[in-house]
């Protein structure tokens, strides 16, 4: 018995698979040997091979990877929850960093045609800076109604998010050593603001570990607003479409993927998950959107993305900043409340 048998039509995805797979690899290891973010260099190798997306034999498994494959990533994120991350981070900070997504969606939605852009983009790029970067930029792709601009868009706001985070994780640390901010304010500040987990963490330990530690709980609780802002979206999504885009098809009520992330979040929550599957899901996971978005880069023409043109970096910065300058904000109302120790 083959995997072929198990599994049809494996054999089919296996060659692009592969290859997506390969620049996954390739991409982690010049990170883990340069710092530079792997998810951008995945995008770009796979850029530079966008050939390969056209070949007969390569062609169905990059597609694959870059749905399926993306759409399982994103589920297993889930497990990443715990009941901890909730309950130490108090009342104050949880509504802090739900009001900072809710704003900075909104803020994107509302000044979006200002940029030259429609609804699609504005909640492509708000939503992967307010919640969690790439992964919630590939999540929000996967519900959003399809066009022929659609990858390009999804790939420039990947290549936007992750440029902004690692400025970010640069300057953030620096600003607040001006503003003599604690360690705990301090980490708090960078998990609401700074878009990937991974440049969360690279400024966050670079402070001090109680800042670090700190980051990456309110990073993390960032991540559990993308299973309810995606459910959300997809529900006015799917009552819009029939009115607005009659030729696009309409998304499930619920995505299946969302469901997976909410189900294993719960599990995980109420400690039913054993600790080494719980470190296995989060690997896979990992490993499963670099690769996706190996297979996203591998689709893209340089030249469409391009076209998407200077409104959207622009409207990437203006939301960056808007959430920065919000959760400032905020940060120091709470501080003078003595409503964060």
């Amino acid at each position: 018995m083959t995997l072929n048998d198990v599994l049809p039509g494996t054999r089919a995805l296996l060659p692009g698979l592969l290859v997506a797979l390969l620049i996954a690899l390739s991409s982690q290891f010049i990170s883990n040997q340069y710092g530079a973010p792997s998810m951008l260099l995945a995008l770009l190798f796979g850029i530079a091979l966008n050939f390969l997306s056209a070949e007969p034999r390569t062609g169905p498994g990059i597609a694959w990877a870059s749905r399926t494959l993306l759409r399982i990533g994103v589920a297993l994120l889930g497990l990443r929850i715990t009941l901890e991350l909730v309950t130490d981070l108090g009342a104050a900070v949880i509504a802090m960093v739900i009001a900072g997504v809710v704003a900075t969606i909104g803020f994107g939605l509302a000044v979006s045609r200002s940029f030259g852009f429609r609804h699609r983009f504005a909640f492509l790029s708000s939503g992967a800076v307010a919640i969690c970067g790439a992964s919630a930029a590939l999540a929000i792709a996967a519900i959003l109604p399809q066009d022929e601009r659609s990858e390009d868009r999804l790939v420039f706001t990947v290549v936007g998010v992750t440029v902004l985070s690692t400025l970010a994780m640069i300057l953030y640390p620096v600003m607040l050593g001006w503003l003599e901010l604690d360690d705990r304010a301090a980490g708090i500040f960078i998990g609401a603001t700074v878009h990937d987990v991974a440049q969360v963490v690279g400024a966050g330990y670079s402070i001090s570990v109680e800042a670090g530690d700190t980051a990456t709980f309110v990073k993390l609780l960032r991540v559990i607003l993308l299973a309810p802002v995606v459910m959300i979206a997809t529900v006015v999504i799917r009552s819009s479409a029939s009115r607005a885009d009659i030729s696009d098809v309409r998304p499930p009520l619920v995505p299946v993927f969302v469901i997976g992330f909410v189900c294993l979040a719960v599990l995980s929550a109420l400690g039913l998950i054993p600790a080494p599957v719980v470190d296995l899901g989060d690997t896979l996971s990992r490993w499963f959107l670099l690769t996706a978005i190996a297979a996203v880069g591998l689709k893209t023409v340089p030249g469409d993305v391009l076209k998407v043109g200077m409104g959207a970096a622009l409207l990437l910065l203006a939301e960056t900043v808007f959430l920065a300058v919000f959760v400032a904000a905020a940060l120091g109302v709470a501080i003078r409340a003595s409503l964060i120790l």
